[in-house]
This record gives structure tokens, sequence and C-alpha cells, in this order.
């Protein structure tokens, strides 16, 4: 116990030495700091979207590695929109399904951007970009990857991969942006997810309209995928 006690109470002193007392002036400096890093952000990235007025978003895991279904549908996909439609191909710019979409097409030769996050463990952007910006904050760099695209693909992935899904659904659900085709390319995944928003949110606790569940698109068929891409309107804002 008492060895327990002074490891806390170094813990604590340490602590005390390394970080200064917080006062109102030096809280002003990092709210300055910290307000011109995200308007640099949100300038410099809309300066890059607006660069490609026709784009497709892809999301998914990280992890996914080129021997994974996911990845080569990815892949295929990708090549496939910049190939039969030119659009431009937007993704977080690092590995896994991201590193699938920008390869793709950049082997096709079209425009493929990454809208890179910087993280600790120093994640690498993947060599399969033509154009990219890097973003210290996750919200700016999600506005980005939300913004202008005519169709949001997501294949299978984690908390980062639902997080931008869900925000998405809502963003379309309260109307705070236009009725975009959200696509889910997984059945087997997807179809979990789709369950647990009808049989839990919809009908057990009635935390939707039975109209939501229609804003996303669940498919295995690249074929499906291309022609709703096709059929999307142009985003006007």
């Amino acid at each position: 116990m008492k060895e327990k006690e002074s490891r806390i109470r170094k813990y604590q002193k340490l602590c005390c030495e390394v970080q200064p007392p917080l006062t109102l002036q030096r809280v002003e400096e990092m709210i300055k700091k910290r307000m011109a890093v995200i308007n640099d952000e949100f300038a410099s990235g809309f300066e890059l979207v607006k660069k490609y007025p026709r784009s497709v978003t892809f999301f998914g895991s990280s992890r996914f590695t080129e021997d994974n279904e996911y990845f080569k549908q990815a892949a295929e996909l990708s090549e496939r929109i910049s190939k039969e439609l030119d659009y431009a191909v937007v993704s977080g710019g690092g590995p896994g399904i991201m590193e699938a979409a920008n390869k793709g097409a950049f082997q096709a030769g079209g425009d493929s951007l990454g809208l890179i996050i910087k993280l600790p463990q120093k994640i690498k952007q993947n060599g399969y970009l033509t154009d990219f910006r890097e973003f210290n904050f996750f919200f700016s760099r999600k506005v980005m990857l939300s913004f202008s695209a005519e169709t949001y693909v997501f294949f299978p992935g984690g908390f980062g991969t639902m997080d931008e899904l869900f925000e998405l659904l809502t963003l379309v659900q309260t109307r705070k942006i236009p009725r975009v085709p959200i696509v889910l390319a997984g059945k087997k995944h997807w179809d979990k997810v789709d369950k647990f928003i009808r049989e839990v949110l919809f009908k057990e606790i009635s935390a939707i309209d039975e109209e939501d569940m229609n804003i996303y698109k669940i498919t295995d068929s690249l074929d499906e995928i291309i022609e709703i891409i096709k059929n999307a309107p142009l985003r006007k804002e």
C-alpha cells in the first residue's frame, strides 16, 4: 500500500512539474492557435475538393490487406468509377480500403485524392494519391470527406467507419445535406447492421422512422453501385 501511495505522489508531482498552471491568458493563446489550425484545414480542404466537381468517397477499415475480399472489391470498383464515369475517387489516404480505393483510381489514370489524418502512431499515406491534404482534427477531415461527393461507398470497417456512416445518415435524415446515395458494399457484413437498425432502433425502441431505413442501400453488386453513381444528381452545395 505504501509503495502504491509513493508511486501516486511521484506521478502527481511529475504532472505538476510538467504542466504549468493554466491561466486565462494561456487558454486564450491555445484557443487562437487551435482556431488558426482549424481555419487553415477547412480552407485548404475546400480548395482541394472544389477542384473536383464530381467525386465518390470511399470509407472502410484501414486494417484490410490486399488479399482481403473487400480490398479487392474496393479496388475494382474504384477503377471502374475512374474508367467508366471519370469521377474523382476520395478516401482518407491511408491503408486498407482507403489504399484500395486510391489504388484502383490511380492505376486507371484517374484523380485519386487523399484526406489524411495525423495520428500518434504515424500511419503512412498510401502511394496511390494524385492530390492530398493533411488534417490534425478528425472533425475537419470528416467534413471534407462528406463534402460535395455524388455518392458515398462504405465497405466494412471499425469504429471510425461506423462513426462516419452514422453521421452521414443523420445529416441526410435531418436534411442538413441533400439526399445523397449512401451505399453499403458487402451484404454479409452490413445485413447484420441493418438487422440491428430495423429490429432495435425501429421496432423495439421506435427511435427512427420507417423511411429512415431507405437512406442507405446494401448491395454486393459493383454493377449496381456504378448505376447508382450514374443516376446520382450532381451536388450543388
